[in-house]
């Protein structure tokens, strides 16, 4: 990794974005006959650096094994790295403990644990479970499927015009309600609304509701502290941290944890089995059963560290500045239509519509530019269905990103307007 991370030719960007694009080897490439690569699909999932690469690398090269029972020297070095991930991912979330981190293979299945492990559990048709209009797919579709196993009620909370969700509505579902779950997330996928996080965990401890926080979108962008949020549950994937894919993290408070049955059921997460039953493992090889994942848990543990050692507050104050670059470019432009709160309110990404042209058609052009960003409806359907749009295209900025490449993707977007909506850019003193 590039040692100098703090300095910049620009005095106003906290980051040496030269210097850590050259720790990510993909971006040296070309695309689309010869384009540079102008990768802003970073919502959808980030790139890896050299470190993560190296370690994981270095892992199969060196010393791969299964961990935990083996008494070899592979599987105890083995061991010994996987557990140090652990420690490494509870340190980047200033967990309590290690044993409150549970490795799972993604933000997903740690949701689904917990609608299985603590849902199937606590949760009765008496019950209210209070979610967002702005969750992923992943933060709905579990609590929909509990909703089936239990007849509990779902109540989404309204946004404001701009995407946001005022605290005297959430208060006021609190106390109207008391539900049993408040689960939402910390940054939406679509809007790139930033909710107050530690304020709503406050409410709701209010009320004695358990409170889940989806950290997919704010985990790689800004300093996630478990112990300052307060909720029961937090959770994020690896590959949005430039991890690998395959592993993401549940935090839980250690005593609910232990109070929760373990989910899954099989090798590891077993202290004895006898044809009679069983009984399970302590804190957190209860919810880790069969093979975990041992090289991308060494390879996560390498990419918060090299997130740590840059700063989450530098990266979020560089993408936020690249955020108003691109609404700033893209208000130039009649065809179109923004999404989500203003800035202060907001992550680095931006979505957006094109007066008569689908998503898709803009993200094919962008791409023969060089230019990656998603197109559809982000796996947040229901939040579409409030915007009143089918699809939306999503342009979501990283630590790597710069400033030029914001403005190519801005020519890009007016020029496609100009040759297939029929209109252009604004005149700059409009604004």
């Amino acid at each position: 990794m590039s040692t100098t991370t703090s300095t910049s030719t620009d005095a106003s960007n906290p980051l040496n974005v030269a210097e850590i694009r050259l720790d990510f080897p993909i971006l040296q490439r070309s695309v689309a006959s010869g384009k540079p690569l102008i990768y802003l699909d970073n919502a959808a999932s980030t790139q890896r650096p050299r470190v993560v690469i190296d370690a994981m690398s270095d892992c199969y090269e060196r010393y791969y094994a299964n961990v935990h029972r083996g008494i070899h020297t592979l599987s105890e070095e083995s061991t010994r790295a996987y557990e140090a991930a652990r420690e490494s991912v509870a340190e980047f979330l200033n967990a309590a403990a290690p044993q409150e981190v549970i490795f799972t293979a993604g933000t997903t299945a740690a949701i689904n644990t917990v609608a299985r492990a603590w849902g199937d559990s606590q949760i009765t048709a008496d019950d209210t479970l209070l979610l967002t209009l702005a969750e992923h797919h992943a933060n709905i579709v579990p609590w929909q499927q509990l909703a089936e196993r239990t007849g509990c009620r779902i109540v989404f909370l309204p946004l404001t015009s701009d995407g946001r969700i005022e605290d005297d509505v959430v208060a006021d579902h609190l106390r109207r309600l008391r539900p049993k779950l408040f689960a939402f997330t910390a940054v939406s996928n679509v809007l790139g609304t930033e909710f107050p996080v530690s304020r709503w965990v406050e409410m709701a401890r209010g009320f004695k509701t358990t409170v889940l926080v989806d950290a997919a979108q704010a985990a790689p962008h800004q300093a996630v502290d478990v112990q300052e949020w307060g909720a029961d549950f937090v959770v994020f994937s690896g590959h949005k941290v430039c991890g690998p894919t395959g592993i993401g993290v549940l935090h839980g408070k250690e005593p609910i944890l232990e109070a929760m049955p373990p989910f899954l059921g099989g090798g590891s997460m077993i202290r004895t089995v006898t044809t009679e039953g069983f009984v399970p493992a302590g804190l957190p090889m209860k919810f880790e059963a069969g093979t975990p994942p041992i090289a991308e848990a060494i390879g996560l543990a390498a990419a918060v560290r090299y997130l740590q050692r840059i700063g989450l507050e530098n990266i979020r104050a560089h993408e936020k500045r690249l955020a108003q670059l691109a609404l700033e470019s893209l208000s130039t432009i009649d065809a179109v239509t923004t999404f989500g709160p203003a800035i202060e309110h907001r992550a680095g990404l931006v979505s957006f519509v094109i007066d008569g042209a689908h998503p898709h058609d803009l993200a094919h052009w962008l791409d023969r530019r060089g230019v990656a960003v998603r197109a559809g409806h982000h796996c947040a359907m229901p939040l579409h269905q409030h915007l009143g749009v089918p699809a939306t295209c999503r342009a979501s900025f990283y630590l790597y990103n710069t400033e030029l490449e914001v403005e190519r993707f801005g020519t890009a977007v007016a020029d496609f307007c100009r040759k297939f909506a029929g209109r252009s850019r604004r005149p700059a003193s409009s604004h």
